[in-house]
Order: C-alpha cells, then sequence, then structure tokens
C-alpha cells in the first residue's frame, strides 16, 4: 500500500536516559469470550486461554542494554509528545527476544493502554507473510518459485497470451508481474470483489514483460493466495493458521475482518484533527489478504520474528529462505527517513520483502499502512538483530522508529561486540 505522507512535525528531542529495561512475565488477564462465537472467525475462548507472551531474554551486555533503554526512552517520549496514540515493539537479537513491550493507548476516548497482546492490523507487511507461507509450501513441494500461475490458475489472462504464459510465481512475489503501478487499488479502497478485479486485469495494458520492471501491487501480489489455494485445496487463511500462526502459537493473529472487531484487546485506528481521534476499523484489504489482510499483536510479530531469524526455529530450509530474500529487481526505498541513520546505497525488492543496502549495512524490510494503522519491519542479518514496532495512526512515530533504532545501534555496535567477545574468551577460561 503506498505510504501515507507524513502530516505532522516532529518536535522531538531525544533525551539519553539510564532507564531500566522492563521485562514482561507472561499475562494473567483473561480474554471475556468474542461477540461472535463463530469458530471460523474468531479465536475460541480455548485459543484464548492459550495465549502466552514469548521469554524475554534478560542480556547482561551492558551496551546492548543501554542501546535498549536509549530507544524505550525515545518511544516513550515520542507518544508523549503526541506524534502517536500508543506503539508497540519487538526487538530479536540472535536466538531470543530481548525486549518486548506496548506503549501509550489503544483508545484515546477509553484510554485503555496498550499491551503485549494488543492486536493491530499491519497492513503490506502481510506481503512479508505471505512469501515466508509460500516458502513453506515450496519445502513442501507443493509448489516451486518458478511455478506458472497458469498451470495452477487455468483461466487467469492478462492482456497477452505470451505475458500470461511466462508469468511465474517469483514474479507476483517480487512485483514484476508487467501491470501499471497499483493497478486496481482504488478499486481495492471502494471494497471490489477481488475475483472481479483478478478477471478484468487482463484489460489492462502491460507496462513491460514479466519480470522485467518493478511496480508494486497489491491485487496482482495477492494472485499467491489463488494459487495457494488450488495447490493445497484449503483456503489462503486456513493455510497461514495451520503452517503460520498455530506452529508459531501466534493465537491472537488472523486474517478477516470478523477477528479483529470481535477481539476485546485491539488498539484501535486514529486520525490527527485537533488532537488523536479513534476511527472505525474498515473491512477494506481484506479481500487482498496476502497484500495486506493480516491482524497481529507485538507479541505475535516476536513470535514471527523469531521462526524466520533462529535457525532451530526455522519455518523452512535455510536455503528457500535466502531464495526468498534474494534481491529480484531494483526499487527505489520511498522511505527517506533511513537517510537519518544512513543514506541507502541501492534499494531492491525480493519476495515479499525489500532489500536496503547502506555502506557495510543491509536490512531486509517492509513497512505497512492501512485504515490508520502502521507496522514497520526490519531484520539485520549479518548483525543477527531484527526489530517490529507497530502504531496505531499515521505519522512521523512510524517512519523514525526503524532508523532510530539502528541509528542507536550502530553507535554502540562495536562495544556490543568487544564485550561479547571478551565474555565468550571469559567463559573457555573457566
Amino acid at each position: 500500500m503506498a505510504v501515507l505522507k507524513n502530516k505532522y512535525t516532529l518536535a522531538l528531542v531525544v533525551t539519553l536516559t539510564s532507564l531500566s529495561f522492563i521485562f514482561y512475565a507472561p499475562s494473567t488477564t483473561k480474554t471475556t469470550a468474542s461477540k461472535n462465537t463463530d469458530p471460523q472467525t474468531v479465536p475460541s475462548v480455548i485459543e484464548k486461554e492459550k495465549i502466552t507472551t514469548p521469554y524475554v531474554y534478560q542480556d547482561s551486555n551492558p551496551h546492548l542494554n543501554q542501546v535498549l533503554s536509549e530507544y524505550e526512552s525515545f518511544i516513550s517520549r515520542a507518544i508523549e509528545n503526541n506524534l502517536a496514540p500508543g506503539a508497540a515493539v519487538a526487538i530479536i537479537k540472535d536466538t531470543s527476544v530481548i525486549f518486548l513491550k506496548g506503549f501509550g493507548l489503544r483508545d484515546v476516548q477509553t484510554q485503555e493502554s496498550i499491551d503485549v497482546h494488543s492486536v493491530f492490523r499491519i497492513g503490506s507487511v502481510s506481503k512479508c507473510f505471505a512469501s515466508i507461507l509460500t516458502g513453506v509450501l515450496v519445502d513442501d513441494q507443493k509448489l516451486s518459485w518458478g511455478d506458472s500461475v497458469k498451470h495452477h490458475l487455468p483461466a487467469f489472462k492478462l492482456k497477452t497470451e505470451e505475458a500470461t504464459k511466462n508469468l511465474t510465481i517469483r514474479h507476483v512475489l517480487s512485483h514484476t508481474i508487467g501491470l501499471p503501478y497499483h493497478a486496481f487499488t482504488d478499486r481495492v479502497d471502494d471494497g471490489a470483489n477481488f475475483d472481479t478485479l483478478v478477471h478484468h486485469l487482463r484489460d489492462i495494458n502491460l507496462i513491460g514483460k514479466p519480470g522485467q520492471f518493478y511496480s508494486y501491487q497489491n491485487v496482482g501480489y495477492s494472485l499467491i493466495g489463488k494459487v495457494i489455494e488450488s495447490a493445497t485445496g484449503k483456503s489462503y487463511e486456513e493455510n497461514m493458521k495451520e503452517l503460520i500462526f498455530s506452529p508459531l502459537h501466534m493465537h491472537t493473529a488472523s486474517v478477516n475482518f470478523a477477528a479483529i472487531v470481535n477481539n476485546d484487546n485491539v488498539a484501535k485506528p486514529h486520525r490527527y484533527g485537533k488532537g488523536w481521534k479513534p476511527m472505525s476499523i474498515s473491512d477494506t484489504y481484506y479481500n487482498v489478504a496476502p497484500a495486506g489482510g493480516i491482524n497481529a499483536s507485538i507479541s505475535d510479530m516476536a513470535k514471527w520474528l523469531l521462526a524466520v531469524t533462529d535457525d532451530s526455529a526455522r519455518l523452512m530450509k535455510n536455503e528457500t529462505l535466502e531464495e526468498l530474500f534474494n534481491p529480484a529487481v531494483r526499487a527505489t526505498a520511498k522511505n527517506h527517513n533511513f537517510w537519518r541513520w544512513k543514506r541507502p546505497q541501492s534499494a531492491y525488492y525480493a519476495m515479499g520483502w525489500r532489500v536496503l543496502n547502506f555502506k557495510e549495512d543491509t536490512l531486509v524490510y517492509h513497512g505497512g499502512y492501512v485504515n490508520g494503522y502502521r507496522s514497520e519491519v526490519a531484520i539485520h542479518r549479518k548483525n543477527k538483530i531484527a526489530i517490529c514496532v507497530l502504531v496505531n495512526a499515521p505519522g512521523n512515530l512510524a517512519d523514525i522508529s526503524i532508523p532510530k533504532f539502528f541509528e542507536l545501534y550502530s553507535k554502540q555496535r562495536e562495544a556490543i561486540a568487544s564485550w561479547e567477545k571478551t565474555r565468550v574468551e571469559s567463559l573457555a577460561w573457566k
């Protein structure tokens, strides 16, 4: 989804403090029964009782803890300075969750606070989930990156017979179908039927051959959902739940509108107008679920990020993940707030993920916006560190959240590494 332009002026002065790092124990709060008891749309009472908080490892590295303390202070002051009603953050290092916290309010009217199980819409970060799910099915030999879309969807057509024949899963997931930028996204906003939109893709003049040009899509990208349904005989939602959510114990995650509106612990979206005002949760973009239909809490996102980054908990083979993260096409990085940390030297789109190259650093990244929600996720694979930030409003906080973290981390990177090396050496002598 196109990222909403910033409307708010950043008026935040970050004060470095020595705040103690906060760790969370499993939640003891019981969630009440849902208003909608349909087990296909809302987590059951039994599932809600299973909801757990990931273990948060208290790292003894003082330099790493300084980064976490400064970043916590940064987010807290951003909320205090009204840059957003609320946010939630998860940070992964090596094989552990090292930070997990909710900030601010899930509804400025009710004054209810965000906790680590408060559910957000994650917008286009849903594309990352779609590509990971596809990777799992590739490992299961139910799909292949080079599979023809036409093979799985015989009735599917693009404007030309050649493009229709040559279009592959890799093209779909890398936004290189050949369709114009954001084809039919305006009609997704209007709630148009997805199958109807797919049928009319054949009427759109192409800008190039499959694989030739990067052109961001929501409708086109969501073809992967139909391909998955054809290959497995199950709905996209069933596959996501069975292969991603359930194995990772993401019991508050879902892929539909009913699940979020019936959840009692939701971070409401907000808009700005003489202060923050809560908005209604919209049913738009659930019709293109692979592109923007996932709901999740920061606790869910921590479990998912850990599975994507931790060798012992991978959802797929390492070589499959490498293929998924491999740059496929040049793609301009539109978040210029990364310049606050470093100027990107090049940017690519892989399959469901952006790849941003900086001097001496590379991030696998994606951002999302939908219905007043913002989401940001980034993985620094060399340093084995990852972060997810969820915000229940558009604006500067989401834009600067990832660059600010890596700016703080980079300042302490050598000290962090030196301390870890010294500790390993000292343990070896014991």
